[in-house]
């Protein structure tokens, strides 16, 4: 049974952080879909991001090309921005918003898992902060709650994570207890330093807001009294870190058992970098709004393309001189064409077509499977949104999830 809700004093939060507006649309068991007002437009949830760490995503995508395949957010990489170009050079040309083309809600990773994961053996980990050596050219770097914060308002993003230590997610209590710890302190540093930052006469955002990061492995009881502990701070929204590295999915969905309910139903919440379409319908359907991957960019690179009927390797040489499109039916540009300025559509473009391109090395081919790729996550949430909305998302949840558990993980 579908709950809509909305009634005065009902799935509805403001906070203390200016624009800061969601509002749960409906629900259905603990999932639920929400209206997200913020300073650069409307998110409607669940919603997944489309992940451009540089300021691009890989595969010749450009902002346009995100406003014709429903992408509502885009998510950018704190470190990568940091290391090249620089994001005082990205200020002082008016933000990662217009360094990049695109008005819509940005979200920046806080850099913490690249520095935790790209550092290498030079890292030093200090209650100050990190020091590291850049992974492109070897400079040393420092990073705290108090940098991450400023370089995030540099960017200007329209939400703006803390900055946290995100440990191997099967690393044992030893290691995980004091670095949860830390964590919470870092956040505690990074509310004070957004809140300076944000009332400065000369930020750019000054209505950027912080997400806080849930993390413990998957020790439950440190997963929940972090989660108890984040919580009491009021934040605009909350992230589930340290998940799919390395857990089986077992594991995850009983750490989102244990998480989600923790944290306010009546706010955001962020499953972090996950992941396949089997993974963020079992996450939606445990309350999670926001999710973010690689997989459907890195997998278009590669020439695998998702449909509703499995995942397709369109290296295989059955392909070759198949006419379809990636899938029938689909509006994407690479399956429906692209729109021309009169409003019609360009023809599709084959599988065998496709096929040749990524053969031949053609940058196109991955353009195209890329574009494919995302549009196809996009429409998902948006299905996923409607069956919340229509009270039919049992009955789509089951049906879905056995159509992608009978192939969609296996490339054909």
């Amino acid at each position: 049974m579908v709950k809509k809700e909305g009634s005065p004093g009902e799935g509805y939060a403001d906070s203390d952080w200016e624009g800061c507006h969601y509002k749960i649309i409906a629900s259905c068991g603990r999932a639920k879909s929400a209206h997200m007002e913020t300073v650069h437009g409307e998110i409607e949830t669940p919603v997944f991001m489309n992940v451009g760490t540089a300021a691009a995503i890989k595969g010749g995508v450009s902002a346009d090309d995100l406003y014709e395949i429903g992408t509502q957010v885009e998510l950018s990489n704190t470190y990568h921005l940091h290391v090249r170009p620089g994001d005082g050079l990205i200020r002082e040309l008016g933000g990662l918003h217009r360094f990049m083309g695109w008005d819509r809600p940005i979200l920046t990773d806080s850099g913490g898992f690249q520095v935790f994961s790209l550092a290498g053996t030079g890292r030093k980990i200090r209650e100050e902060g990190v020091f590291f050596h850049s992974h492109i050219d070897g400079r040393k770097i420092f990073m705290g709650p108090e940098e991450s914060m400023r370089i995030q308002s540099n960017l200007a993003s329209t939400i703006a994570m803390a900055f946290d230590e995100c440990p191997p997610a099967l690393a044992d209590r030893t290691y995980i207890e004091p670095s949860v710890e830390r964590t919470t302190r870092w956040l505690r540093r990074c509310m004070e330093e957004m809140r300076r930052l944000n009332a400065l006469p000369d930020t750019l955002n000054p209505r950027q807001l912080l997400f806080g990061i849930n993390q413990g492995g998957i020790l439950p009881d440190i997963r929940l009294r972090h989660a108890e502990e984040i919580r009491s701070l009021d934040l605009p929204g909350y992230a589930i870190g340290g998940l799919a590295v390395g857990e089986t999915h077992e594991e995850m969905y009983s750490i989102l058992d244990i998480v989600v309910p923790a944290l306010p139903r009546e706010k955001p919440t962020y499953l972090m970098g996950v992941g396949t379409p089997e993974n963020i319908i079992e996450a939606v359907d445990r309350g999670v709004d926001f999710f973010d991957c690689v997989y459907p960019s890195r997998n278009g690179r590669h020439g695998h393309v998702y449909t509703h009927r499995g995942k397709l390797n369109l290296f295989n040489s059955k392909y070759e001189k198949d006419p379809l499109p990636i899938e029938e039916g689909c509006g994407c540009p690479a399956c429906a064409g692209s729109v021309r300025p009169d409003g019609s559509r360009g023809p599709g473009f084959s599988r065998a077509y496709i096929r040749h391109l990524l053969k031949a090395k053609e940058i196109l081919g991955l353009r195209l499977c890329v574009l494919h790729n995302l549009y196809f996550y996009n429409h998902l949430m948006e299905e996923i949104r409607e069956a919340i909305r229509g009270g039919t998302w049992r009955d789509w949840k089951e049906a879905a999830l056995r159509r992608y558990r009978g192939g969609a993980g296996q490339s054909s």
